[in-house]
């Protein structure tokens, strides 16, 4: 142990600790600064960032024995200072913060920035902050807010009383988020919690025998306890789906995938890094792993489920009118083949959580996008009531997916129950990257014809989806493709054949579009070889098959009003012209390996769960002290659930934002809104939402015996209405209350309306599409394989924007994304476990993005709105395949297109 002389953010401590240790963990753990974020452990996500003397940090990489008589400052300090307050009102003005994991490295890292250069560019910001990662808000409005920081900027007015929906209203949850006060899934452990760590297969497929654990707990210093399987008072089994759960919280003998649980190791704090897990009771007898789907289809393959055959765990299928019969020499035929890998999530904040027993009571607070699948889960892995848990989530940093299922929650859980002490845990980067679920790597081959005319005849699509060791969410994919592969267009005939295939990969999960992404890198690519094939004009290719409305779609269904997809490409038509010709005078003017191109690609993304019931109950009241509270389940993962759910409360009751206070997540205490995932919160608990507030408006009527038209203006311990000249006040102290002092409260549940799909994938599986298109213009250097991006142009169908600032920042962070999946990421389990090999985009790899928001108020969403977080992803990547296929003649088929491949497949084609 060292003692250190250090100034914290201002004043002067002395740290005893041992000199090795990190930085990070002496703010975090001994300090209780939790503002200073850990994301890595390596220094490469910049998620820790301090000044250390003035000058940025990453302070998981500084021992803290090297810093006597040093200073360091924090978010915590500059927050505290005020010197980050102008930087904080532009971040907040700009919708520069989501999901807020890595705003506190960003504002400290622009702090740093400002004090040298009171006026950077764009170039010098991107400089500066180029080693702090970010997954959510895609980098642009981080730039400008830093840009316009030296500037004070005008605080963003409130909403007039009844017009909150379509104004940028700051983000209701801002604050914490940029002064490092946001409580995120490993800050807010009790001190004396247990800490837990898990013993994983460090093979991709493996037996395993487990040798005399009570004497290593015994001999470990600091070990309370070890769990298995035969610890598990319940199921040794969960999974999002209940009809294929199949995932053993514990692996019982043989592990299926690298990074599977076996065992969990509980000691007291600190003493986890004193143990010899070396020495862990274990012996592996590795076995012959499946790794790909051509392997796992194999006759002779091992199988992975025995209740599976041919490894296959579902098949999908959407089918309508002849194929074969179109699929003819009479039209226009082309076809290729598609693939592209595993993709990590990549979220900021690994996996984390903690978990608390009051007598029989549980309480789990944890970083999760679906606590009431977590609270049902955990209840029939321990065998108890469902009552019995609590879940708590924390702020997410980050999910798009993946935290919809189970990690660290079965963990804390079974330990804080059997041992009755809190017990916390957080995974490692490596851990997390191991241990959870990825997009699913595909295999597609497409067929399209159209008549010599331009008019699309038929599609076939055939995609074989690996869903690695176990289900997740494997069956929405397989039964989501299908509906989409054929992109929103018109189709005579249509067929879509989806499988899910099992191998001792890491499962496969949700990401960020089910599997769409995926398809529609193939649809679009091969809509461009046939539009050429045609000798037509892409972009005029895609008007002239566009879906309309009262056209069907490949299920059958039809739409009256709602489609905004031609708008869409409409809109995109000034930029495709000007794109084309700078292109053409670029390639003509320029240095001959510099090549220009222009890539268009359109999508569409149907929102909530596949033909399956879908609801969200909502929850609000008055209180007798004049203030509306909003029971709002809908987990906020930096999307602005929190915020939008606010705007339309206002507007639906007809009262200020600033009169809203909000409750929740909590399964003990909200409704459960569903899951926040498939981009269904603003559409189905955004509708809950405002028939809820409806309700209680009728009541309040009611109460003040007031006509439908009269004005709400809740107050201080009164309800005033102002009715046809009238004013009529109720004194809500003299009302009954419930626990919460709510004197009036209505409770209301959407469900969109959908049908079941027959067996030839015929019905409506949606209530809502979402529609959108992308132009993407880039330079490719033939000589060094590489791709500069130029410029995004994104217009979407949203169908209102709620919040357009909200709405901007999830296209901007989808399209970053959509970069990383076309570009640079593959996941290769045992190989790339790191945010160092596994590259994901930086703030200089988002090039100016161009949004254009079409409102096309669909009937059945809350305003007209619909979803958006899916959809901004989607059709990024194949506009920039495209755009490569523009710039060098040629069709890069399987993803990433690294530059390695860039290159080859350019000297393949000279």
């Amino acid at each position: 142990m060292m003692t250190t002389q250090i100034t914290i953010n201002g004043s002067s401590l002395e740290v005893t600790a041992n000199p090795a240790r990190r930085l990070s963990d002496v703010l975090r753990d001994d300090l209780g600064l939790t503002g200073t974020k850990v994301g890595c452990d390596a220094g490469d996500c910049g998620a820790c960032t301090v000044l250390l003397d003035d000058e940025p940090v990453n302070a998981c990489m500084v021992p803290i024995g090297r810093l006597n008589g040093h200073t360091v400052t924090t978010i915590e300090g500059l927050d505290a200072s005020g010197e980050v307050q102008t930087l904080q009102q532009s971040f907040l003005a700009h919708g520069a913060a989501q999901c807020g994991i890595c705003t506190p490295a960003m504002l400290v890292s622009a702090a740093a920035l400002l004090r040298r250069n009171t006026e950077p560019t764009e170039a010098e910001v991107q400089d500066a902050l180029g080693g702090v990662l970010c997954r959510c808000t895609g980098y642009r409005k981080i730039v400008a807010a830093i840009t316009a920081a030296p500037v004070p900027f005008p605080v963003i007015p409130a909403a007039p009383s009844g017009k909150a929906v379509g104004h940028r209203a700051t983000r209701v949850d801002g604050l914490p988020k940029l002064n490092g006060r946001d409580i995120f899934g490993a800050d807010g452990a009790p001190a004396d919690a247990l800490v837990a760590s898990i013993v994983r297969s460090p093979h991709h497929r493996a037996q395993f025998e487990l040798g005399d654990l009570e004497a290593y707990v015994d001999n470990s210093s600091g070990l309370v306890a070890v769990f298995t399987a035969v610890d598990i008072p319940g199921n040794n089994r969960f999974g999002v789906i209940p009809a294929t759960a199949d995932q053993p919280v514990f692996a019982e003998s043989e592990a299926r995938f690298r990074g599977e649980a076996v065992a969990m190791i509980v000691a007291e704090p600190g003493a986890i890094a004193s143990l010899d897990l070396e020495a862990f009771p274990i012996t592996w007898e590795p076995l012959n792993a499946v790794m790909s789907t051509e392997e796992a289809l194999d006759a002779d393959a091992p199988r992975i489920h025995l209740d599976r055959p041919h490894n296959v765990l579902t098949r999908g299928l959407v089918q309508r009118g002849d194929v074969d019969g179109s699929l003819n020499e009479t039209n226009v035929i082309v076809e290729g083949e598609w693939s592209t890998g595993f993709i990590e999530h990549a979220y900021i904040e690994p996996e984390a959580g903690h978990a608390v027993r009051v007598t029989d009571h549980l309480e789990v607070s944890v970083s999760t996008q679906s606590p009431h699948l977590d609270r049902r889960a955990l209840a029939e892995i321990l065998d108890l009531e469902p009552e019995a848990i609590q879940i708590l989530p924390t702020s997410v940093g980050g999910g798009f997916g993946s935290k919809l299922d189970l990690s660290v929650q079965p963990y804390v859980a079974l330990a804080a129950w059997k041992l009755g002490r809190p017990v916390r845990l957080t995974y490692s980067r490596p851990e997390s990257m191991r241990a959870t679920t990825k997009r699913h790597p595909s295999q597609m081959k497409v067929r399209l014809a159209a008549s010599p005319s331009g008019k699309l005849e038929a599609m076939d699509f055939e995609g074989t989806f690996n869903t690695g060791a176990y289900a997740s969410w494997g069956p929405t994919v397989a039964n989501r493709v299908p509906i989409h592969a054929g992109g929103p267009y018109i189709y005579p005939s249509y067929r879509a054949r989806t499988t899910a295939v099992h191998t001792n990969g890491p499962p496969a999960g949700a990401f960020r579009g089910f599997g769409v992404p995926q398809s529609t890198i193939a649809q679009e690519g091969l809509f461009d070889e046939l539009a050429d094939a045609l000798g037509m004009d892409r972009l005029e290719f895609r008007m002239v098959n566009a879906l309309t409305e009262g056209q069907p779609t490949p299920t059958g269904q039809v739409f009256q009003t709602g489609v905004g997809f031609r708008d869409c490409l409409s809109s995109l038509r000034p930029h495709w012209e000007r794109a084309r010709v700078e292109a053409a005078e670029a390639n003509a003017n320029g240095p001959p390996f510099l090549k220009r191109g222009v890539g268009i690609a359109g999508m569409w993304y149907g929102c909530g769960n596949t033909a399956l019931p879908n609801p969200s109950t909502v929850r609000i009241g008055l209180r007798n002290d004049g203030r509306v509270v909003l029971f709002q389940g809908a987990v906020d993962i930096g999307q602005g659930a929190d915020t939008v759910m606010t705007q339309i409360c206002a507007d639906s009751l007809g009262v200020d934002m600033a009169m809203i206070v909000r409750i929740g997540p909590d399964t003990d205490t909200t409704p459960d809104a569903g899951k926040t995932s498939a981009s269904r919160q603003t559409y189905v608990t955004g509708n809950a939402t405002a028939l809820a507030a409806a309700s209680l408006r009728a009541k309040l009527l009611d109460l003040a015996g007031a006509a439908a038209d009269a004005h709400i203006d809740p107050g201080a311990d009164r309800l005033v209405v102002h009715d046809r000249g009238n004013k009529r006040t109720v004194d809500l102290r003299t009302l009954p209350a419930d626990d919460f002092g709510l004197v009036a409260v209505a409770e209301a549940t959407y469900d969109p309306p959908t049908t079941p799909l027959n067996e030839n994938g015929q019905g409506d599986p949606y209530a809502v599409f979402g529609f959108g298109a992308h132009l993407a213009e880039l330079c490719v250097d033939t000589e060094l394989g590489t791709v500069r991006l130029v410029r995004i142009t994104a217009a979407h169908d949203v169908g209102r924007a709620i919040n357009p600032t909200l709405v901007e920042g999830q296209i901007e962070g989808g399209i970053a994304q959509g970069i990383g999946l076309a570009l640079m990421e593959e996941y290769l389990p045992g190989r790339n476990e790191n945010l160092h090999d596994y590259t994901i985009p930086t703030i200089g790899d988002v090039p100016e993005v161009i949004n254009i928001l079409i409102e096309s108020n669909d009937p059945h969403g809350p305003y007209g709105a619909k979803g958006i977080g899916e959809h901004s992803m989607i059709p990024t990547a194949p506009a920039i395949m495209n755009g490569i296929r523009d710039a060098i003649g040629v069709t890069i088929r399987d993803l990433p297109a690294t530059p390695d491949t860039v290159r080859a497949a350019f000297l393949r084609s000279l």
